[in-house]
């Protein structure tokens, strides 16, 4: 059986409350009612990401480098060699993917040349490389803007989303993989058939699905339809909620088309001026930002976590993919710290991460959201 949390720490939310006023954010939703927080387990440092194992087991990984086996409550390292990790400030040990196979799974970490995709083999509680499935993403020594996010669509391919590691011309060089979402085949690496620049002399290019983001944490798809949503930072506005389009720009150009040799964080998330193609986001925090990070589907909610913000926010959404309201749950809403990990299990609940670097803890949320 999971490990429980006391009876006092299985909640049931009664209210809830919507993002500060700003940007395009949508209005109050009725509270969500039957909501249960259950503890799974503690003790883990800065909890990235979350895959699920036959048998009801589970990976986490911690940016510093650990992962994480969780069975029954119990935690257990991994064996496993990150050739060359470098954590450091956002950077370090980040996204998780577990194969359909359920044997191999694929990380994403940060090392003193680049952020990869590294694919392994799990038995038992030992993890064996079997390869680099993609290296030369763009990093930087502070690990500021690293990304990065691994998840596996429908169709089978990979999508990454990878952040702009803080240079300004990242994200308009589509022939760079920062600041981008990638669709690339699992196996080889390489960009998916039906990609937007599949017939491009350069293989990077080749790779990019959408471009023009700052730092993109989450990428994910929706139930029984092809919608595929992204959850990204802003500066010091406009944390950005998109709906992906196929080859679109969505607009971030801190290099001002060029004309700037720093890092101009003063422009518009998505600027439609310079590029008036560039897909505007379906949802933005305006002022504060909230830092929101990781996205996943559950009850039929586009759900988020929030860094900064330390809270979870439920996006009721239309079936044309406009948001319609809002929802933070109030036993999420600063009750636990800094959010990060959401996935949806095999069984319909949702897991979540703190990510306070302390004593951090691995949630599941059940009920009608």
């Amino acid at each position: 059986m999971r490990a429980l949390v006391a009876a006092g720490l299985v909640l049931v939310v009664a209210a809830c409350s919507s993002p500060e006023p700003g940007g395009n954010a949508p209005s109050k939703a009725p509270a969500p009612q039957g909501l249960k927080v259950e503890e799974v387990a503690g003790g883990f440092q800065h909890g990235w990401d979350i895959g699920f194992l036959p048998g009801g087991s589970l990976l986490v990984t911690e940016r510093p480098g650990g992962v994480k086996l969780v069975k029954d409550g119990q935690v257990t390292p991994v064996d496993i060699d990150l050739d060359g990790l470098q954590a450091r400030g956002e950077g370090g040990l980040m996204g998780l993917v577990i194969h359909p196979d359920n044997q191999r799974f694929t990380v994403c970490y940060n090392t003193s040349r680049d952020v990869r995709l590294v694919t392994f083999r799990l038995d038992g509680t030992k993890a064996t490389k079997t390869k680099d499935l993609l290296t030369g993403m763009p990093s930087n020594s502070s690990g500021r803007h690293s990304g990065c996010r691994p998840t596996l669509a429908p169709d089978g391919s990979m999508f990454v989303a990878t952040g702009d590691i803080a240079q300004a011309r990242n994200p308009q060089d589509r022939t760079s993989l920062g600041g981008k979402v990638l669709r690339i085949d699992p196996e080889t690496g390489e960009g998916a058939a039906g990609n937007p620049f599949i017939t491009s002399a350069n293989a990077n290019e080749r790779r990019v699905y959408t471009y023009g983001h700052r730092n993109v944490q989450g990428v994910v798809f929706r139930p029984d339809g092809d919608q595929i949503f992204s959850s990204e930072h802003g500066p010091s506005v406009d944390d950005e909620v998109n709906l992906l389009q196929k080859g679109a720009n969505y607009g971030w150009d801190p290099s001002e088309g060029g004309t700037k040799s720093g890092y101009d964080e003063s422009v518009p998330m998505t600027d439609l001026q310079r590029f008036p193609d560039a897909v505007p986001a379906i949802w933005s925090s305006g002022s504060p930002t909230e830092a929101i990070c990781q996205a996943a589907f559950w009850n039929g909610k586009l759900a988020i976590t929030a860094l900064k913000g330390s809270k979870l926010l439920l996006f009721t959404l239309d079936q044309a993919g406009k948001v319609q309201n809002v929802s933070v749950p109030e036993e999420l809403n600063d009750k636990y710290g800094r959010l990060r990990a959401a996935r949806t299990a095999p069984d319909g609940s949702l897991y979540l991460t703190t990510s306070n670097g302390t004593d951090d803890k691995l949630l599941r949320l059940s009920g009608n959201g």
